[in-house]
């Protein structure tokens, strides 16, 4: 399973939840601690994944934008409720 995240580095404290529209597809946000150097804030966007959807760390892979905030991330193998929790990470979609 792959879905876009869009991630906030240097923030006050780590959090995984909501929905970022500013691209072609809505992206889930993450916010990590860790500063943007030395893959650092990939590393614990690897984690608050791995996290949220009970998964290892090792399950999780940043396939696109490494080097950008925002980024494609896989889960492989997905457990069975991925699309429900990510459904429910993203929150309700803004009525049109």
């Amino acid at each position: 399973m792959r879905f876009a995240v869009r991630v906030r580095p240097g923030a006050r404290r780590d959090a995984v939840g909501g929905r970022w529209d500013g691209g072609s597809v809505p992206a889930l946000r993450i916010s990590v601690a860790a500063a943007a150097v030395e893959g650092k804030a990939n590393e614990a966007v690897r984690r608050l994944v791995a996290e949220a959807f009970g998964v290892r760390v090792r399950r999780v892979r940043i396939v696109a934008g490494e080097r950008n905030r925002n980024k494609v991330v896989e889960l492989d193998p997905a457990p069975a409720d991925a699309a429900s929790r990510l459904a429910t990470l993203l929150g309700p979609q803004d009525p049109d």
